[in-house]
């Protein structure tokens, strides 16, 4: 069966960021940055993208490339064992769960760039509290927007990689920049931002202890992707040429970048009306429609046109990620079903739709909970607390000890056609500093440290 690829090297890099970008972006990194010391934390933050991430990202890039095919049975390949496919299975199935809560939130921005449109979200700040918990309890209408959106993101995948996920990620990710720069920019302009930046920008290295690093570590590892298979779904499109290390380096950057333009967003503008964001749904759906209308009371037009362009932001940027976590199982039944794309495309959607629906359920009805949480939350915590840190745990033990360190050099060095000097470095943090960190993390979730 013939394999779609990437065409060009930028579309690589944008497609795979995308898949990194997303939601967590614009609410979890500017909030996290601001409680743990602001550029103290983003330092910290940096350093750890360099000792988990980047190593991470390319070892899950030597898997996909080296074995050219889905996640589970690209794990088999590489080990030489049956057995290691459950790691690949294991992202897949997690990517699943992540698409179907996921699409909830997404329909929600969907439903706000919609009223944002129509103007129907101005009042004071009780009112847009009593609209989001009245629209979320709501069962049917969050439900059916998080499945239209599994059905847009199934329109792209269908198209294949180049023509699909390919080209979205070239419209959506220059999109989602010019936005963010437009709304930084605004922001920026407002009488009192200096506050908010100063608060996100200028280190407080009085608050950084071991809960900050670990925090860090954390964000760096969910940032990027890690664990989900996604990487190596995306790798198996690779070109073999690709510079691994130099794209994960600029993933990375990129990625980085826009969490640090989120921040640049949020922060003056709520410190120019004198609102401390919290974060979490509420940030995104409750207290920014606030701060951007009491920003700009003065000139009502521009609060309707950023609003508008915030809430467009939003949905760009959980699209480039629900493309990424579609496209993992699609691969999968499209070659271990030998099925045509757009059928294997199908089931995922389905499946996604179904977790969709009784994760808005969930939300505010007790009859759907799970572990005394609502299953969208035990979904969100069985993902990113288990799930994701087993994965990447069990890539990195798999591409550190049990295949061979010629073959990982071969891959990392495109066969000794690009430099090898940081090759033993690699290795070193494959083997032992990437795997000591997610027992940390894993550690630190559960309360351990």
């Amino acid at each position: 069966m013939e394999r779609g690829s990437f065409g060009s090297k930028l579309g690589i890099v944008l497609a795979t960021a995308g898949s990194a970008v997303g939601l967590g972006n614009v609410w979890r990194f500017p909030f996290m940055a601001g409680q743990n010391g602001g550029a103290a934390f983003i330092l910290i933050y940096f350093a750890c993208i360099l000792l988990l991430g980047i190593p991470g990202m390319v070892s899950e890039f030597i898997v996909g490339r080296h074995s050219q095919t889905n996640a589970a049975r690209a794990y088999t390949k590489i080990s030489g064992r049956r057995g290691w496919g459950f790691v690949g299975v294991l992202g897949i199935i997690t990517s699943t769960i992540i698409l179907g809560f996921y699409a909830v939130v997404a329909g929600w921005c969907l439903q706000y760039l919609g009223v944002s449109v129509l103007g129907q979200l101005k009042g004071d700040a009780a009112f847009v509290t009593s609209y989001f918990q009245t629209f979320s309890a709501d069962p049917v209408r969050p439900a059916v927007l998080g499945v239209v959106f599994i059905l847009i993101t199934h329109l792209i995948i269908v198209r294949g990689v180049q023509r699909g996920i390919e080209r979205a990620a070239k419209l959506l990710m220059p999109l989602l920049l010019v936005l963010l720069v437009v709304i930084v920019v605004a922001s920026c302009s407002l009488p009192g931002a200096m506050k908010g930046i100063r608060f996100l920008l200028f280190p407080d290295f009085s608050k950084v202890n071991a809960d900050v690093v670990l925090e860090a570590l954390g964000q760096a590892f969910f940032s990027l992707s890690l664990g989900t298979a996604c990487l190596c779904t995306y790798a198996s499109y690779f070109k073999r040429d690709t510079n691994l290390l130099g794209s994960a380096t600029q993933i990375a950057l990129l990625d980085t970048v826009i969490a640090i333009l989120a921040g640049l967003m949020i922060f003056p503008a709520a410190f120019s009306v004198g609102v401390n964001p919290d974060s979490g749904p509420s940030l995104i759906f409750i207290t920014l429609p606030n701060v951007f209308q009491q920003a700009f009371a003065s000139a009502p037009q521009v609060g309707y046109v950023i609003s508008i362009l915030f809430y467009a932001l939003l949905v760009f940027a959980a699209l480039t990620s629900t493309i990424s976590m579609h496209e993992i199982g699609t691969a999968f039944f499209h070659e271990e079903l030998n099925m045509k794309r757009s059928h294997a495309a199908w089931i995922l959607t389905v499946v996604c739709g179904i977790i969709c629906v009784f994760c808005s359920l969930s939300v505010g009805n007790s009859q759907f909970s799970l572990l005394g949480q609502s299953l969208m939350d035990f979904c969100d915590m069985i993902t990113a607390q288990v799930m994701l840190p087993m994965g990447a745990l069990l890539t990195s033990l798999l591409i550190g000890w049990r295949v061979s360190p010629r073959l990982v050099e071969e891959e990392f060095t495109n066969w000794g056609t690009l430099p090898s000097a940081v090759f033993r470095a690699y290795l070193f943090s494959v083997r032992y500093v990437v795997p000591f960190c997610i027992l940390l993390i894993l550690m630190h979730q559960f309360g351990i440290v």
